[in-house]
C-alpha cells in the first residue's frame, strides 16, 4: 500500500471569513489541487481556531512532488488561499499508510 498524505496544521489570520477560506479552498481545489498527478482527496479539518488539511495522493513521490511545487511556484489561486492563512503557524508533515482498516479496499 503506497498511498501518502500531506499534512498540514495552522491557524487563519485574525478577523478572517472561514466562509470565504472555504470558498478559496474549494476553488483552489477544483481548479488546481485535484488536476495534479496522484490526487486522491483533500479534507479539511476544524477545532476552533486550529486547522488541518489532509491532503491525499497515490505515491510519496506525488505528495512532496505537489507540496515542493506549490511552496516554490504557488499560481494565484494559491496565493489567494494562503493569504488567508498565518503562514508562522503552520506545521507541515508527511506519512505514508502502513495498514488501513474499513472503508473501502
Amino acid at each position: 500500500m503506497s498511498k501518502a498524505i500531506f499534512y498540514c496544521e495552522y491557524k487563519l489570520k485574525k478577523n478572517v471569513s472561514s466562509a470565504d477560506f472555504l470558498d478559496a479552498s474549494e476553488k483552489l481545489n477544483d481548479e488546481y489541487i485535484s488536476k495534479q498527478k496522484g490526487y486522491i482527496s483533500w479534507e479539511q479539518w476544524n477545532n476552533g481556531d486550529t486547522w488541518v488539511d489532509i491532503l491525499a495522493f497515490e505515491t510519496m513521490e506525488e505528495v512532496k512532488a505537489f507540496e515542493e511545487n506549490s511552496a516554490s511556484n504557488p499560481n494565484e489561486l494559491a496565493m489567494n488561499f494562503y493569504s488567508f492563512i498565518n503562514m508562522p503557524s503552520c506545521k507541515v508533515r508527511y506519512y505514508s499508510v502502513e495498514r488501513a482498516y474499513g472503508g473501502t479496499k
